[in-house]
């Protein structure tokens, strides 16, 4: 992801979700900052990372991962759902009917999981 583009999200998340501005623990030390936070999740979200692994590298619980994705997740709906998270009118089902025929999968449009496909990098549970 490039830096502009980072620092975008990281300052919408910040300016409506509190979680994502640095606080200080309890034993008065700043906790996580809010870089780590966001690239904690997006790390999760890019790779399929599961939350245990953050310690590692991040030195985050996996509670604090989880919340963290969380957040967010939840942030980033909250934010960008009126412009991106629409759902789509007749003219955008005609269109993607029509490329999904130009592709030779008719049909795809309702398959919105497409399980059956193999995908090389599919995260599995």
């Amino acid at each position: 992801m490039r830096r502009h583009v980072f620092e975008h999200l990281l300052r919408d998340v910040q300016q409506v979700n509190p979680y994502f501005r640095q606080k200080m623990d309890r034993a008065g030390y700043p906790g996580f900052s809010p870089h780590q936070k966001v690239t904690v999740a997006l790390r999760m979200m890019a790779y399929g990372s599961p939350a245990d692994s953050m310690d590692e590298t991040h030195s985050m619980s996996e509670s604090t991962c989880l919340d963290t994705f969380q957040q967010l997740c939840d942030t980033i709906v909250q934010v960008h759902k009126d412009e991106y998270l629409c759902e789509p009118n007749q003219e955008d089902l005609n269109r993607l009917i029509r490329k999904t025929e130009d592709r030779r999968f008719p049909g795809m449009t309702g398959l919105l999981d497409c399980m059956h496909w193999d995908w090389k990098n599919c995260p599995t549970g």
